[in-house]
C-alpha cells in the first residue's frame, strides 16, 4: 500500500510522463492541456536547448490559462506579467537564460511575492529557482540534434512534491 502523497516528503518526483510533439501546434496544444492543471502557487520549471519549444509551450499555456496579451519571449525584459482576462491566476514568464546568478539574482524579480496568487513559468531555471517552492514541475524538451527541420520533440515532464503527485499529469498524452 503506498503512502498518501504528504507522508512521502515534499522532494519526492511525481510518476514521470514522457510525450512525442511532433509540431509546434501540438507544442501549443500541450501547453493548453498543461493550464488546466494549473492553478495559483505552481512554480513551471522549462528546459531544453535553444529553439526546442519552450516558449511555443508557455505561448499555449497562456492561452489555456486565458491571459491578457501575446506570450513571446522575454528574453531581454527578463520577466513578463500577464493578467488574466477572467478569474484565473496571471501568468509571470520568465527568462532566466541570461542571469548568471542564482536565487539571489532571481530574488531581485520578487517571485516569492508573485508565486502565490500566479502561476509562474520560468524557462532556463534550473539551479536558480527551485528553493522558491518545495513542489514545481519540471519539463525537459529534447529535439534531435542538429536536424533544425524535425519538429520533433521528447518532453519530459517531472512533478515534484506533493502538489504533483496526485495531480493527474497523465493526462498530458492525450
Amino acid at each position: 500500500m503506498e503512502a498518501p502523497a504528504a507522508a512521502r516528503g515534499p522532494a519526492e518526483p511525481a510518476p514521470v510522463v514522457e510525450i512525442t510533439v511532433t509540431s509546434p501546434e501540438r507544442m501549443r496544444e500541450l501547453g493548453r492541456r498543461l493550464a488546466g492543471l494549473l492553478r495559483a502557487g505552481d512554480l513551471v520549471m522549462l528546459s531544453g536547448e535553444l529553439g526546442a519549444g519552450k516558449t511555443t509551450l508557455t505561448r499555449g499555456l497562456g492561452e489555456g490559462l486565458g491571459v491578457r496579451g501575446a506570450v513571446t519571449s522575454p528574453t531581454f525584459v527578463i520577466a513578463r506579467v500577464h493578467p488574466s482576462l477572467g478569474d484565473g491566476p496571471p501568468l509571470v514568464h520568465v527568462d532566466a537564460y541570461r542571469l548568471s546568478g542564482g536565487l539571489d539574482e532571481m530574488e531581485d524579480l520578487d517571485l516569492d511575492v508573485s508565486l502565490p496568487e500566479s502561476v509562474v513559468v520560468v524557462e532556463w531555471g534550473e539551479g536558480k529557482v527551485e528553493e522558491l517552492t518545495e513542489d514545481r514541475l519540471h519539463l525537459v524538451i529534447h529535439r534531435a540534434v542538429g536536424d533544425t527541420a524535425d519538429e520533433v520533440r521528447h518532453v519530459t515532464v517531472t512533478g515534484v512534491g506533493a502538489r504533483w503527485a496526485t495531480a493527474g499529469l497523465s493526462t498530458l498524452t492525450g
